[in-house]
């Protein structure tokens, strides 16, 4: 879906920023001048081939299918743009071949085929964000070393009160309204909550949010990290994803109090039992592995339950609690993963749940690490891997993944994550990486 330079929505604009998220999750942009947008949207800016591959420490991974020659074109949707104070517009990009093809590495198109493959069975789904993330001073340093900050701390809201009053106000000028906001566990953490949308909007709101949060943040005197893991040994960003899937406009997650329909026990079924191949896209970063740990909330169980926090996808009954219906959480994304690769393998594995009808995969009640581990084992409830190698191990297995992303994908997930295993150096990391997934 494109739009022209005449739209409405690109009056003022001085420039246009094509925006994207890379294999790893790091943001990338070119931008064009006020007369070059028309350029950016139709034959896109040139964006060599290692795009694909660049890697958190701005090196690029080794891949037989990728080098230095070829090139891709970085390509301005600007049905996604949105004008930004001072007139700098925004947009989400797609990844062409020089013939406008889009390319077999494009992110958002992981979202795309996904949605088709669900509509071709009927299935419409609805996606919302959760977004963490860790405020600090100018210098880097903690936002309330005196007072501290307990979870959900009014006196620290209210300490930071104006920007995230700003940060509302600014996100619901370019069409995405914050539906909460809030002090979180870890030190100088907030979270805020967007509203439900069709997936490639809501993948595109993730990437739109972290760039107004830092630019408000800016105004404010203040840095945001959106990285796994900011500090070794405190809280973790994550990332949750909300979905909601119908048929024919019948929830599909929403049962007649007996329990939940069986196609909603599919598709459940379905992204459970692949989340330890998928945890190499939705948690695989550098950092990742000390945020997806038992006993911290951020869904380290390869299980789900209702309402269970612990495990990698809780379930949300429908009730005067939830207006809008039943949903699922997938609480294992963090912060540095790619939302459109998220979402897409997220979808894709709700999709492959209901073409195979699986369901064998009974709700965990309890905190799973509280079992015995011959319970958890012939329950099937397996801890998410957190060492780089199992998690690639894993990606690299799996054939429903691999399915979704396409080869060329998959192959670069890998050639990052190998990359980033074998030369990210742990000494020091979590600072070196603090603000990479920043907008």
């Amino acid at each position: 879906m494109t739009g022209t330079p005449t739209d409405e929505r690109l009056r003022g604009m001085r420039t246009l920023t094509a925006v994207i998220s890379d294999t790893g999750g790091v943001l990338r942009a070119k931008t064009a001048p006020a007369h070059r947008i028309e350029a950016l949207a139709t034959s896109g800016f040139g964006a060599s081939a290692t795009w694909s591959v660049f890697c958190v420490d701005g090196c690029v991974a080794e891949t037989e299918a990728i080098s230095p020659v070829g090139d891709n074109r970085l390509t301005a949707d600007l049905a996604s743009a949105v004008l930004l104070p001072g007139g700098f517009g925004w947009a989400a990009a797609d990844l062409r071949d020089q013939d406008g093809a889009i390319s077999a590495y494009c992110w958002r198109d992981v979202v795309r085929r996904q949605v088709t493959r669900l509509e071709r069975i009927g299935v419409a789904a609805r996606l919302g964000h959760e977004l963490e993330f860790t405020l600090y001073a100018a210098d880097g340093g903690p936002v309330s070393p005196v007072t501290g900050w307990p979870p959900y701390g009014a006196q620290q809201h209210f300490a930071h009160a104006g920007f995230a009053a700003d940060v509302c106000a600014a996100l619901a000028r370019v069409g995405a309204p914050v539906e909460q906001f809030h002090a979180e566990f870890g030190a100088g953490q907030v979270e805020l909550s967007l509203p439900p949308a069709d997936p490639l909007t809501a993948a595109d709101r993730v990437i739109l949010a972290r760039t107004v949060i830092g630019r408000v943040a800016h105004e404010h005197g203040l840095l945001t990290s959106f990285s796994p893991q900011p500090a070794p040994g405190g809280s973790g960003n994550g990332a949750h994803l909300h979905l909601s899937l119908a048929r024919d406009k019948t929830p599909l997650f929403a049962g007649d109090g007996t329990g939940v329909p069986a196609d909603g026990l599919a598709a459940i079924a379905g992204i459970v039992t692949e989340l330890p191949a998928a945890i190499a896209v939705l948690a695989g970063t550098v950092v990742s592995g000390e945020r997806l740990q038992p006993g911290s909330w951020s869904g380290a169980w390869a299980a789900w339950g209702v309402e269970n926090r612990e495990a990698a996808v809780r379930y949300i009954a429908g009730g005067p609690g939830t207006p809008r219906g039943a949903n699922v959480e997938v609480k294992c994304i963090d912060g540095g993963a790619n939302p459109w690769l998220a979402t897409g393998l997220v979808l894709g594995l709700a999709a492959h749940g209901l073409e195979s009808a699986v369901s064998d995969v009974a709700p965990v009640q309890v905190d799973p690490q509280t079992l015995a581990e011959t319970e958890r084992h012939s329950r099937g409830i397996v801890a998410l891997p957190t060492d780089p190698q199992e998690r690639i191990n894993a990606f690299a297995a799996s054939a429903v993944v691999r399915s979704i992303l396409g080869d060329a994908l998959h192959e670069a997930v890998l050639a990052v994550r190998r990359h980033e295993a074998r030369h990210v150096d742990p000494d020091g990391v979590h600072e070196r990486v603090r603000y990479a997934w920043s907008g």
